[in-house]
């Protein structure tokens, strides 16, 4: 396959028969800092997160990027510099953003197990030399709510929430990453949510302050977004019956991207629009947390072939990344496009792209059509989202370098692990 022309949704583009990051080749990228490599584009990920912030030209708005996507200072730099927030579901995650220079009112606080230590961090960043809390906590059940109380009020202050309500709509996404329906772990039943807002309303140390909802990751269709968006704005017109004036509303994120030609993403301007047009004459601050379509298309994995080993039944070529670097092929059968560097004449055969790990399920490609050579270079495409954040030591494979390309400059942000360093806070028996 023939990369795309350099857009926000590919900045990889062919020159002189070299696959570029930007004005900076891959091969050169490869030599520099060896491989497997994480590349990002810089261009790529402004780009993408201007499509969001022109939509929302004039409006109450704010777009807090999903950090579990991709974490890398450098990108959350990026973001940050650009008047991104951040949506979090880790301690780790929040020291992360605030080591980029976010501010901590731009921050939302996600997730289904936030411990009591978490929140009085996210409270309190005083240990972070900060003395300011973050924007809101979104909420997911009861019990949250009353250990997050519980916590305020040791502090003596009031934590801004909002409650993320499951409103039972099929995104029609892969089961393990849809998350609006009922049977999944995450959010409060819609059908039990007004309750739970009276008795949030009632605690003396919580502050009610929205309403949010999240219901599917790689989501290609905006109808799902409009059905959820519905049936919030009822329980939002119930709520203030109730006398509770919610301030913003968070529609989440989970807008997809082009992994392959099968894949036709929602524009951001189609996805938004109609969902504006329900928010229109409300009072309602709007808040988003977009993730893999920020990051998702703006990096590749740089990977080189080892060996190459036909057989009677399958071709393999074994190259130098593997399922520990990237999981999404082994995890969810996902596809990524992989392309060759350089292009190689000489007739095209079908290969299974896998890597060095002594799992069966360690591969990266399933029959792709590729001329190749042992040493050859391959990028693997769409690989910013849900790459190095989900990467793990399997086999003790340290984990790869990341580099940000910026124009024709290519900066190293993340070195290469040693193997050194994956033992070094274990200890023999004495």
């Amino acid at each position: 396959m023939t990369p795309r022309p350099m857009t926000a949704l590919n900045p990889f583009h062919t020159r002189n028969g070299v696959l570029h990051a930007e004005s900076v080749a891959l091969s050169d990228i490869a030599t520099d800092f060896g491989t497997p490599c994480w590349v990002y584009s810089r261009q790529a990920l402004e780009e993408a997160l201007d499509d969001f912030q022109q939509e929302l030209a004039g409006l109450d708005a704010l777009v807090c990027y999903a950090v579990k996507a991709n974490s890398n200072l450098a990108v959350l730099d990026v973001l940050a510099r650009r008047g991104a927030g951040f949506d979090i579901v880790s301690a780790g995650e929040l020291k992360r953003v605030l080591a980029a220079g976010a501010d901590p009112q731009r921050i939302v606080f996600s997730g289904v197990g936030k411990t009591a230590a978490e929140m009085e961090l996210a409270l309190n960043t005083m240990e972070l030399a900060l003395n300011t809390g973050i924007l809101c906590f979104n909420v997911e059940s009861a019990p949250e709510l009353e250990r997050l109380n519980a916590v305020a009020g040791k502090l003596g202050k009031r934590a801004p929430i909002s409650l993320r309500v499951n409103p039972d709509v099929d995104a029609g996404t892969h089961p393990y990453i849809s998350t609006g329906l009922k049977e999944n772990k995450f959010g409060v039943a819609y059908d039990e949510a007004r309750a739970l807002y009276r008795q949030a309303a009632a605690l003396a140390h919580l502050e009610v302050s929205g309403i949010d909802c999240h219901i599917g990751s790689q989501l290609l269709d905006a109808a799902p977004f409009a059905e959820a968006l519905d049936k919030l704005l009822v329980l939002v017109d119930q709520l203030a019956g109730d006398g509770i004036e919610l301030q913003h509303i968070d529609l989440g994120g989970g807008l997809g991207i082009r992994y392959s030609d099968a894949d036709v993403p929602t524009s951001v301007h189609a996805y938004l629009q109609p969902l504006l047009a329900k928010l229109k004459g409300r009072p309602l601050r709007i808040l988003l947390e977009p993730g893999r379509r920020l990051v998702g298309n703006a990096g590749v994995l740089l990977t080189r072939v080892e060996y190459l080993k036909p057989g009677e039944v399958k071709n393999f070529a074994i190259v130098d990344a593997a399922m520990n670097d990237l999981s999404r092929p082994a995890l969810y059968g996902s596809w990524h496009d992989i392309v060759p560097v350089a292009a190689r004449a000489g007739d095209a055969a079908k290969w299974e792209i896998v890597g060095p790990i002594c799992e069966s399920g360690d591969f990266l490609g399933h029959g792709r059509e590729l001329t190749l050579a042992e040493g050859d270079l391959l990028a693997i495409l769409s690989a910013g989202a849900y790459g190095m954040v989900m990467s793990s030591n399997y086999n003790t494979r340290p984990r790869a370098a990341e580099v940000m390309v910026d124009g024709r400059e290519a900066h190293l942000v993340r070195r290469r692990e040693s193997a050194e360093e994956l033992y070094a806070l274990e200890q023999r028996l004495p």
